[in-house]
């Protein structure tokens, strides 16, 4: 019901492809690059409960990236469970979790400071696109449009999730 009420006021002047992020290692991510696929964008943190989210996100990445899936991570402190520099976060990553998919550098995800994507995501689908805490999920379809947003809690691998992934994958 409340992802109905956020549709019905959704903005859709603009789509995601419209922006982009620094990857962790100083190169650009274009959303553009991603068109007609499915994006998931999820707020993450290394010193979390929910870090352990990191093994679900990697094996949906390579799981459904042959089904046109991108898994976005974007490291950010603004719940103060982030502390690391970008080497740091991606050395963690890759040491505990084994991660492959696109990271960007630590970024702000919510306030005044947010990311432009951010600041679009709550314009365009209302306030369950505002991550209320780390890996907080949101789902870009394959038009550009927010399709869908998780809480922190919703894990990548259950049921709720991957039949939101699939519904529009067959889309």
């Amino acid at each position: 019901m409340f992802n109905l009420f956020n549709n019905l006021l959704a903005n859709n002047n603009n789509l995601a492809y419209d922006f982009t992020f620094n990857s962790i290692d100083g190169n650009l991510i274009k959303l553009s690059d991603y068109k007609e696929k499915i994006i998931v964008i999820v707020n993450v943190a290394s010193r979390c409960g929910y870090t352990p989210q990191y093994d679900d996100l990697q094996k949906l990445w390579t799981n459904y990236k042959k089904k046109n899936v991108v898994i976005i991570g974007v490291p950010t402190n603004n719940f103060k469970q982030e502390p690391g520099s970008n080497k740091e976060i991606k050395d963690f990553c890759e040491t505990n979790f084994g991660i492959s998919f696109p990271l960007t550098e630590k970024t702000n995800v919510i306030g005044n400071q947010a990311h432009s994507f951010y600041k679009w995501a709550r314009k365009d689908y209302g306030i369950g696109a505002i991550p209320k805490w780390n890996f907080h999920k949101i789902v870009i379809g394959k038009n550009g449009k927010i399709i869908d947003t998780f809480a922190s809690f919703t894990k990548p691998s259950s049921k709720k999730f991957l039949s939101a992934l699939e519904a529009e994958i067959k889309n």
